[in-house]
């Protein structure tokens, strides 16, 4: 739980100049900036201990390690530049942070409901089912005890998506802790010959289903009690053509057309 003092950076993951939240809390962060012309303001992630590289296959996530890698600060969280948690006068606080966080252990994005489609046959109708079974074979080898967890949250119809949160630091030295090693032995075992730009990315869509696992290993282990994750709105900063993103999703669910972009 915070007090008055607590430190807390929420990075903002961008790849080009975009507007930035006022609020010192946020600290813009330039992901897969290796190679790429540094964008002025922002903290680009190929500095310190980074794996920033990996970008077209991580997405997001080499923000996140580089996060948990190079920020010291008590709280340290993850949005886009397109997508950020909701306050009550625009986007989430530094002081509202705070005040949520002094009665929950942790943020996360108000829940992603499919309704007629479970976590797995959302992610096998929309992409590859191999990437999934192979991330579980990767489990069972690596953590056979968090295998329960993962076939629970498989047959979940919601989740938290994005990799957005607002965690404690030593909560998120946990989670990446455990999810990067899993990550690094997928692609080993998947690699990405003969994908397209899009489906290379599988690595960073896998880690918000393992995401999900994490914390329902949390929950059914006693380490997080109720009311532990605040689930807060976020809101879009670009026009998001929703129904496009339906009609891919119906595409996918009765058609067997695979996601070819991000919506």
């Amino acid at each position: 739980m915070t007090d008055k003092t607590s430190s807390v950076t929420v990075i903002v993951c961008a790849h080009k100049k975009y507007e930035m939240p006022s609020d010192e809390m946020y600290l813009p962060c330039q992901v897969g900036a290796e190679g790429k012309t540094p964008i002025e303001g922002y903290s680009p992630d190929n500095k310190g201990d980074n794996i920033s590289s990996l970008n077209y296959m991580y997405s997001e996530l080499t923000g996140l390690y580089w996060a948990w890698k190079n920020l010291d600060s008590d709280y340290i969280g993850l949005v886009h530049y397109r997508r950020l948690f909701k306050g009550r006068k625009g986007v989430l606080s530094y002081h509202e942070v705070l005040e949520k966080l002094s009665h929950a252990k942790l943020i996360v994005p108000s829940r992603r409901k499919y309704y007629i489609e479970t976590l797995y046959s959302h992610y096998v109708h929309t992409h590859q089912a191999k990437e999934l079974d192979l991330t579980r074979e990767v489990l069972t080898d690596m953590h056979p005890e968090d295998v329960p967890f993962f076939d629970k949250t498989m047959t979940q119809t919601w989740g938290y998506m994005f990799n957005m949160m607002i965690m404690p630091r030593d909560m998120l030295d946990e989670y990446c802790s455990w999810l990067f090693p899993i990550l690094d032995q997928l692609i080993k075992r998947m690699g990405d010959t003969e994908m397209s730009d899009f489906e290379k990315r599988y690595p960073g869509r896998i880690s918000e289903l393992l995401f999900n696992c994490y914390l329902r290993a949390k929950e059914e282990k006693g380490e997080l009690a109720a009311g532990d994750i605040l689930e807060v709105p976020f809101v879009y900063t670009e026009k998001i053509n929703r129904l496009s993103k339906g009609v891919s999703f119906l595409r996918s669910k009765f058609f067997g057309v695979k996601q070819e972009k991000s919506f």
